[in-house]
């Protein structure tokens, strides 16, 4: 008995060993396996510095300024068709008006014909959609008086220009729902920029917005130094220019042109004066006043105070006017930005203009080196 105890130990050792091998061996192709997996695994991408987000955030506005362009002349395409649609409307009611009194003058030269005894066919002409196919027949023709047959002739007419008119109003509707359709894609564009910009910048510490601030007010300030160094060149030349021409015109009156600076500066004064109201209020895409506006809808409200039209883009802004070089700048002139022509700004003068910036911002004074400038034109 003693001896089949002995015996009965080592085999119980080796059932207690075998598990805890295999528990060591799994173990270590676990490690192996999440050690494999972290190494192929795609690293993290890195937090995008503080000046890249500023870059990012940037571009995003930027987009969302073109994409409000886009929604401005898609707008006033819709506006402009919608007004043509509902005047080819009118007109077409017009003239099946038209239409409809001469079929009722044909229908009482047919009741007269009735009673008169004449032919039936001369009835069913006067009354037909379409008299046309009866209007060779010579022995009707003959029986018909000289009004009666001017008043078939104006049926006529008056039945193929409200089919005309149809045929336009019907193009023009078609026309009026590319319009709409483009200005809603262009409203959608706008607020993903708008949208994806925001949460780029939510997603700041404060920390993060403090420096991005500060990167701001370093922009700011240069822009504002490159605006003070206009001023003094500007300065410079206008008291050169003054000085030259009081040699030019001494005892000779007033110099050429002189009576054309002052139109335009009379009407600058104007425009310059209402943007200055306008300060404080709050960029609105797609807005052209009273309580809010965005670049070009200011700038067109701005002018339209000194009494011009100007266009609703920035776009077609651009092309108003006489281009105006940067150090020729005069208060009152145009100042459009970026090479896609997508912001404008009022020159006020000393190398500063007001604007309407962008969605969060005010209409505010700022430096015309705050953006890159793209050109300049003075509209009148």
């Amino acid at each position: 008995m003693p001896a089949l105890a002995s015996h009965r130990k080592p085999r119980t050792r080796v059932r207690t060993t075998t598990p805890a091998v295999g528990l060591t061996t799994a173990a270590l192709a676990s490690v192996t396996l999440l050690s494999t997996q972290s190494a192929t695994a795609a690293p993290a991408e890195p937090k995008p510095s503080i000046e890249e987000v500023q870059k990012k955030v940037d571009a995003l506005y930027r987009q969302a300024g073109t994409a409000t362009q886009e929604y401005n002349r898609a707008k006033s395409a819709s506006a402009e068709q919608r007004s043509k649609v509902d005047a080819l409307l009118e007109a077409a009611a017009q003239r099946a008006d038209k239409l409809n009194e001469t079929r009722r003058e044909l229908g009482s030269y047919a009741a007269a014909q009735y009673r008169s005894g004449a032919i039936a066919p001369t009835a069913t002409f006067f009354l037909a959609d379409d008299p046309q196919s009866y209007f060779d027949q010579d022995q009707l023709m003959a029986r018909m008086t000289s009004r009666q047959q001017k008043t078939v002739n104006e049926f006529r007419t008056q039945q193929k220009e409200a089919a005309a008119k149809r045929v336009e109003a019907t193009k023009s509707l078609e026309t009026l729902t590319e319009s709409q359709s483009s200005l809603r894609t262009s409203k959608q564009q706008v607020q993903t920029k708008l949208t994806e910009a925001r949460s780029l910048l939510s997603k700041l510490t404060a920390e993060e917005k403090a420096r991005l601030a500060e990167l701001e007010r370093k922009k700011e300030a240069e822009a504002k130094r490159k605006a003070e160094d206009l001023a003094r060149k500007q300065a410079a030349a206008d008291k050169a220019e003054s000085e030259r021409a009081k040699e030019e015109t001494t005892g000779q009156g007033t110099t050429t042109g002189a009576g054309s600076d002052s139109g335009y500066a009379s009407k600058a004064e104007k425009v310059l004066a209402f943007a200055r109201a306008q300060i404080g209020k709050p960029y609105v895409w797609g807005a052209t006043g009273p309580s809010s506006y965005d670049c070009s809808g200011l700038t067109q409200a701005a002018w339209k105070a000194a009494g011009v039209d100007l266009p609703r883009t920035t776009w077609d802004q651009v092309e108003v006017g006489t281009r105006v070089a940067t150090a020729n700048l005069k208060p009152g002139d145009l100042v459009f930005f970026y090479d896609d022509i997508s912001h404008v700004g009022i020159y006020k003068g000393d190398g500063m203009m007001i604007h309407a910036p962008k969605p969060g911002a005010n209409v505010r004074e700022e430096s015309i080196y705050y953006m890159p400038i793209y050109g300049s034109v003075r509209p009148a």
